[in-house]
Order: C-alpha cells, then structure tokens, then sequence
C-alpha cells in the first residue's frame, strides 16, 4: 500500500501544510496502517453532508483526546474538485491530522481510476499490503462508526503495538528491534499451522 504514495508528494492538512516527500516521511505515516482514500467534491451535496460523519470517525479513532492509544490508520483526501479553491473549502472542514495530494498533482486522476471511482463520496480503504478491504465505505462508516475499523483490522489481521509480549525481546536471533511488532500484527501461515498443531 505505502508503494502507491511512494516517488509521491503527500501534504498534511495542518496549518503550515507540510510536504512528506521522502520515502522515510512516506514510510512512517502509511506503513503498517490500513489506508482510507476519501474521493469527494466541494459541490457535492453528499460530500458536504458527509464530511463531518468521516471527520468524526477519524478523530475517534486517531485524536489522543479521544482515545488512549490511536489507531493504524491514515485517511487522504482525494479531491475530484474543478479547483484549487473547492479542494481549499472541503480541506478547511477536514481533520488536521489528514494527508491530501496537491490539487495540481495528475495522480488524483489515476487513483480515481485505478479504484475505478465514478461516484462520490466514496471511501476505499485499502490493508497495509495494499489490497482492498472495501471499495466504498461510505455506509459502513456512516452506520456502524468506529467500530467498523474493528471488523477491517480484523479482516486485515492487524495487531496493535499495545498488545506486544515483552518476551518477544527475549528472542536474539531477532532479524532486527521490530520484529516481534511485525510478527504479531500479521499473522502468518506458520502462525496459524502452529494453533493448529496446538488445538490437535
């Protein structure tokens, strides 16, 4: 999923809108996380409606004044605005915390596609490895809330840091620091074949 945005300016909707154009920036904010892509339009009715439902499911979920611990997740704004000015207007309305591409950036276009998007508001949410969880969202978020991020982390087999077993360290042949992290937020095949052997 981070190779979609790599070789990519992301821009961080904060006051001084800072550019993350190196691939450790783009690595540290999307590696690991499951990926929400929000198309959507200024002149879209919808989309205005929509924006305070998915401003609020995204600071639930990620604003430390709501939760102790925040979620692997990152949302971007893909606008579909006729300009730079409508993409400024829905941006002013979106979380701090959200990334967006610049609105002279042709990418815009080629997500839309490659995720073949023809309506909006549309949310594809994408798993850290960069396949797709749901194609549209929206309706899911608007119904079910947060807890829909539950029923994706688990359809993606995504572990929280916080439930990583300090005994993992123990372990000296260790590829590197953050193994056991990766190890017990994937579940891997061998993983699963040793519960197996267990439950046997």
């Amino acid at each position: 999923m981070v190779d979609l945005f790599l070789n990519r300016v992301l821009v961080e909707n904060n006051w001084d809108q800072d550019e993350l154009n190196t691939e450790r920036e783009i690595l540290g904010i999307l590696e690991n996380r499951i990926l929400m892509l929000f198309f959507a339009s200024a002149e879209c009715e919808s989309c205005q409606e929509f924006v305070p439902v998915v401003n609020d499911f995204f600071r639930r979920l990620k604003d430390p004044a709501y939760i102790e611990y925040p979620k692997l997740l990152a949302l971007i704004y893909i606008s579909l605005d006729q300009s730079e000015k409508q993409q400024e207007r829905v941006l002013k309305q979106m979380h701090k915390r959200i990334l967006f591409l610049a609105f002279d950036d042709p990418y815009r276009k080629e997500l839309q596609t490659m995720f073949k998007v023809k309506d909006v508001p549309t949310v594809v949410v994408l798993r850290p490895d960069g396949s797709v969880l749901s194609p549209n969202a929206v309706e899911d978020i608007g119904r079910f809330g947060p807890d829909c991020f539950l029923n994706w982390q688990e359809s993606a087999e995504l572990i929280e840091r916080s439930f990583m077993l300090n005994e993992e360290f123990n372990d000296l042949d260790l590829r590197s620091a953050t193994d056991p992290l990766r190890r017990l937020k994937y579940k891997t095949e061998d993983d699963k074949r040793k519960k197996s052997w267990w439950k046997l």
